[in-house]
């Protein structure tokens, strides 16, 4: 079942009100921080395949920041503060983190944006509770690249995950898929403000389905 305008609207509504949409301006050049190998043959295995379902390349490394998608998986938000750098990578940091500390968070994504509005990169923290460890590599690996490929509003998803079951295998949604691959379309703008985006946005939708 296709998403209408009002539905997209929603996904991209922030939760001050505001409407905000971007996509990838570049390559996405991914590297993974705290996993054994077979983890992240996982998690670079749903980046590719989350890329190939966009029509957006993946690169080895970016020309600015060598690599633009860094995830990192911990098991203390106190630990982020020890890794050279990232001070430099992630502003007030040590504010962020006391903040997830007292929120109890177990994920945090942090966006950069370039001169047009569009991600240049995107930083996927995720300290590995027991809820977190709970879930299958596969399906915690897709979901973070899923949320990471576009802007979406802080309360998307809260109520309904991107991703589903069939055949006993986790997959994406597929009206999410088909949105996904709608805000990759070449004529439209990386970055959008206004609602009204929302409605060429479903236009394609519909189109891709």
């Amino acid at each position: 079942m296709k998403m209408d305008a009002a539905q997209i609207e929603t996904l991209f509504t922030r939760s001050d009100g505001s409407f905000a949409f971007a996509r990838w301006g570049r390559p996405v050049c991914p590297i993974v921080f705290g996993v054994d190998d077979a983890t992240l043959a996982v998690v670079k295995g749903a980046i590719e395949a989350t890329c190939q379902l966009a029509g957006h390349d993946m690169g080895e490394m970016d020309a600015e920041l060598g690599s633009n998608l860094m995830m990192f998986f911990f098991s203390d938000w106190a630990e982020l503060i020890e890794v050279p750098g990232m001070d430099r990578l992630v502003p007030d940091l040590d504010q962020m983190v006391g903040r997830l500390q007292a929120a109890d968070a177990n994920q945090y994504r942090f966006f950069r944006f370039d001169e047009a509005g569009a991600i240049k990169a995107c930083f996927v923290f995720l300290r590995m509770d027991d809820h977190l460890a709970d879930v299958p590599a596969q399906t915690l690996a897709l979901s973070q690249i899923v949320q990471s490929m576009l802007l979406w509003s802080d309360e998307a998803f809260q109520d309904q995950s991107p991703l589903a079951i069939a055949a006993d295998t986790t997959v994406l949604r597929p009206d999410v898929a088909a949105l996904i691959r709608a805000a990759y379309d070449p004529v439209l703008p990386h970055a959008a403000q206004d609602p009204s985006h929302a409605l060429r946005l479903a236009a394609r939708v519909g189109a891709v389905q």
